[in-house]
């Protein structure tokens, strides 16, 4: 399992390149399936990242910008701005 400089997983939600259907894959990694719905790519992301010891999910909107992003596990700590 690929893990970011924070150790994080981090799973992706986006649409494909027909924006037809939707992606979840795994940055820095080769792990791609395919849903039918945006719904059912967010819930399996979601599940996937929930499992590891520190997960995250970024869901783009259809137009393939980032729409939100959701962490698990410990939160990344908040720096004063």
């Amino acid at each position: 399992m690929a893990r970011t400089a924070e150790g994080r997983l981090v799973y992706h939600v986006v649409p494909n390149s027909s924006a037809e259907k939707w992606l979840v894959s795994q940055e820095n990694a080769d792990y791609r399936k395919e849903f039918e719905t945006k719904e059912e790519a967010v819930e399996h992301a979601r599940g996937l990242a929930q499992k590891a010891a520190l997960g995250q999910i970024k869901v783009h909107k259809k137009d393939g910008n980032m729409e939100y992003e959701s962490t698990y596990g410990e939160d990344p700590e908040r720096y004063p701005g």
